[in-house]
């Protein structure tokens, strides 16, 4: 089940051609991210506080296919992919009525404290799998 989460274009997210800085699709996808997963019930902040870990990209495969401008009201949709062990993949669209901007492919990893690798919480796993069936 996919989820959007709603975004406005501002000025300061533009360059000087008037369009949104290529940059920014970073910052909207990971929004969606975020609210993707405060929707499914999980508080990242709680998360690492419980020692649960924290996410991490640790790969993005982009393309920009059209650019957004200033007042565009933008639909940010996640969409699980996949995940195993450490790693969750999840494809991002960034659309302007209908029209596909931008796309992503995003691989997360969960990380420990100490930086290294750490399989997901089992009860975020359980989400994952419920949402790709």
């Amino acid at each position: 089940m996919p989820h959007t989460h709603q975004i406005r274009v501002y000025y300061e997210d533009t360059d000087l051609a008037g369009i949104v800085y290529y940059a920014n699709y970073l910052k909207f996808i990971e929004r969606g991210r975020s609210e993707w997963l405060r929707d499914l019930g999980f508080d990242q902040a709680a998360m690492k506080a419980a020692g649960a870990g924290v996410f991490a990209v640790r790969r993005v495969l982009a393309e920009y296919h059209a650019p957004a401008r200033f007042d565009d009201l933008l639909d940010v949709t996640t969409r699980y992919r996949s995940h195993s062990g450490a790693r969750l993949v999840l494809h991002q669209t960034v659309c302007c009525a209908g029209r596909v901007l931008f796309e992503a492919e995003i691989t997360l990893v969960c990380l420990a404290d100490s930086g290294r690798p750490r399989p997901f919480p089992a009860p975020l796993l359980a989400k994952f799998s419920k949402k790709s069936s």
